[in-house]
């Protein structure tokens, strides 16, 4: 077997892994009860599904071409910062608008927070 096959199966398995990451991360969007379940699900696992598929991308090129994409570099490190800092602004935000949790949630741990700031 040689460098290449290998190389083409790594990548093979980055990208693959990504898109069924992706697919887990559409369906508990679709599927899940409330916001605070469907953020998280669309910034963990859309997030490492889009990084795998990236990375893969980057491997390919860089070992089948010679070719070090800083773009794809630069798309890495943007997706990997933004996408769980603005999955926690959107809850953040959605929590103080008063969006009710779903009925099978049992604690709330960011209100149990901000009401033992505000008793100090």
């Amino acid at each position: 077997m040689g460098a290449n096959v290998m190389i083409e199966i790594v990548v093979g398995f980055l990208v693959m892994s990504g898109t069924v990451m992706s697919l887990f991360s559409s369906l508990g969007i679709i599927r899940l009860p409330d916001v605070y379940n469907r953020a998280h699900a669309s910034t963990k696992s859309a997030t490492l599904g889009i990084l795998c598929i990236l990375l893969g991308t980057f491997f390919y090129f860089f070992f089948t071409h010679g070719v070090s994409s800083i773009r794809l570099l630069l798309a890495i490190v943007f997706v990997f910062l933004t996408a769980p800092v603005a999955g926690h602004i959107i809850i953040r935000s959605a929590h103080r608008s008063k969006v009710p949790l779903a009925d099978i949630s049992v604690q709330d741990d960011l209100q149990d927070y901000l009401d033992s700031q505000e008793s100090k």
